[in-house]
């Protein structure tokens, strides 16, 4: 097979992943739609936020449309998380065929333990960090204002956070990736602790709210989280000293019939 079929043939392959990755994240939405609905999950994510401001506060929304459109966000972001595995694993299934033995048996880990973490941290901030930081602002704003949170304003909240926790908890995998590359060794990284622990509370300071609730639990689960990847990227570094060297990359054959098994 000459390197142009070759090709085409890796594209037809993406577009068969891709097909299949968003066709799962829309039977998830239209589920979610049908039950429980994207009202009632709007209102679980409002939920933190709701409990810690007074009785009978509501939100609001000042668009027009943006009490069908903002609650339809939010189900699609649900579905995303909900149908996240099976996306990750139509992109394991494209890049494996690609790696080494070696790579493969290291890629499967990290995308699955990637994803976990990535659920830690945002489960962690919708049910700890969440009530603390709303139950702090609402104690110190003025007994003289009414507080009416815009929908839309919370949702953009809601997602800044989201992703501020859960790429935060994903800083093992990075340690230990660059470390398993050779990228940078162990104890460089420990030498370079006092500055992490620094950029830590700086990023934290930026895409948090300006409390210092919010900032000090961001910065301290970066900082602890670093500790951790650097125990385990000591043995992945050991091992990768004891690993004999990297298989020879596959022929257009080989791969060819990598991702017909794939397919199949």
């Amino acid at each position: 097979m000459s390197a142009q079929d070759t090709f085409i043939s890796h594209l037809v392959e993406l577009r068969q992943r891709l097909v299949r990755a968003v066709l799962a994240v829309l039977v998830v939405f239209v589920a979610l739609f049908v039950w429980p609905g994207s009202g009632p999950i709007y209102d679980w994510l409002a939920l933190p936020l709701m409990r810690a401001l007074p009785e009978g506060t509501k939100m609001i929304a000042t668009g027009v449309v943006t009490p069908f459109l903002v609650p339809m966000k939010v189900t699609a972001m649900v579905a995303l998380f909900i149908a996240l595995p099976y996306v990750l694993y139509q992109a394991w299934a494209f890049v494996a065929p690609g790696l080494y033995e070696n790579e493969k048996k290291l890629a499967l880990p990290l995308i699955v333990g990637s994803t976990v973490l990535f659920f830690l941290g945002v489960a962690f901030c919708y049910y700890f960090v969440f009530v603390r930081v709303f139950t702090f602002i609402h104690q110190f704003s003025p007994k003289s204002i009414t507080p009416a949170p815009d929908i839309e304003a919370y949702f953009s909240f809601v997602i800044t956070m989201f992703l501020a926790f859960g790429i935060t908890f994903e800083i093992p995998i990075i340690v230990i990736v660059l470390v398993r590359m050779g990228i940078v060794e162990v104890e460089k990284l420990r030498a370079a602790r006092p500055y992490v622990i620094v950029g830590a509370f700086i990023v934290a300071a930026i895409v948090t709210p300006p409390d210092v609730i919010s900032q000090i639990m961001l910065a301290l689960p970066m900082c602890l989280l670093y500790e951790a990847g650097l125990f385990f990227a000591r043995f992945v570094a050991a091992r990768a000293k004891d690993a004999p060297e990297a298989d020879a990359p596959m022929t257009d054959e080989q791969m060819e019939s990598e991702l017909d098994r794939a397919d199949r």
